[in-house]
């Protein structure tokens, strides 16, 4: 399982959410709570890293140039990936009733907080670090943790996923939906495909899996490049992607059956079209929710 710190990458993430809720009106997702849980001193400070610059060629960037640069580099990603997930959960709660949500690497993920059901049981898994770093947030800003709302801390070196899930009140006989935003892009697939190896061992038929992934065909693209080379800067760079091929395959043998896939045709069509702010699906982005098949079922 990759480790899972609070990296400059994932800040950069949930800024972005915070900003397309407080400034963009034509909203693709509103994460209205991404603001507060990052808190005004991290805002400003993520607000000033991209000012600053985060291309070679840039420096003290002024209000709209930090505008376009969210718009081109940072917020299309978690902007098309989290509703894509949040839908496709809650498809999965009104099939299945009384389910668990597991959130690998939740980092500032908010979902805990704004969710109306109360059928789903969620588990946040975190580094230890990270998740220290926010239920010491969520303790300043005097939120009440439903109890529904678990936080499992894995030092990933060193612990089981799985164990430390159980250890925390997981049923592991229970319809479970697992996502895995964000991670695929720093991996190679046989790490990647690892990683799933550790869900499909914990599951039972009709449990779904949601995760996205860069393609390693159009990673040529301008816009493309750019981005390795932001993430390269920050000292988190990107390992070229994978082929859809490779990626059903690996979820074939893990036992997992693609149900929904959107390329990045799709993901435009979906999340972005007829918009005129200049947000736009990334080029190489793919987003995949996979049911598993290949275990028993726990009725």
């Amino acid at each position: 399982m990759v480790e899972q710190r609070e990296s400059v990458t994932a800040k950069l993430c949930a800024f972005a959410r915070a900003w397309h809720s407080n400034k963009v009106r034509q909203k693709i997702y509103d994460d209205y709570l991404a603001y507060d849980m990052m808190g005004k001193e991290e805002y400003d400070e993520i607000y000033a890293l991209i000012q600053k610059g985060l291309l070679e060629d840039q420096k003290d960037l002024t209000g709209p140039e930090v505008e376009a640069m969210m718009t081109r580099y940072i917020a299309p990603i978690p902007l098309c990936r989290l509703p894509f997930t949040e839908n496709r959960l809650k498809q999965f709660a009104e099939k299945n009733k009384k389910v668990q949500y597991v959130i690998c690497g939740a980092g500032s993920d908010t979902f805990s907080f704004r969710n109306t059901n109360p059928q789903i049981e969620i588990f946040e898994i975190d580094h230890p670090d990270t998740q220290r770093y926010k239920l010491e947030k969520i303790k300043k800003l005097e939120w009440n943790i439903p109890q529904n709302v678990h936080f499992v801390s894995v030092d990933f070196e060193k612990e089981k996923m799985t164990t430390k899930l159980e250890a925390a009140g997981f049923d592991k006989n229970r319809k479970t939906f697992f996502s895995i935003l964000g991670v695929s892009y720093y991996l190679k697939l046989p790490t990647f495909t690892k990683t799933l190896s550790q869900i499909a061992e914990f599951s039972v038929n009709g449990n779904v899996l949601v995760f996205d992934y860069p393609d390693n065909q159009r990673h040529d693209a301008e816009r493309v490049k750019e981005l390795e080379e932001i993430t390269r800067r920050l000292g988190e760079e990107m390992q070229g992607g994978f082929d859809y091929g490779e990626v059903s395959r690996a979820l074939y043998s893990l036992g997992f059956q693609i149900d929904t896939y959107l390329p990045p045709e799709k993901v435009q069509s979906q999340y972005f079209s007829g918009r005129e702010d200049g947000l736009s699906a990334f080029e190489n982005v793919h987003l995949v929710s996979a049911t598993y098949t290949g275990g028993y079922d726990y009725e």
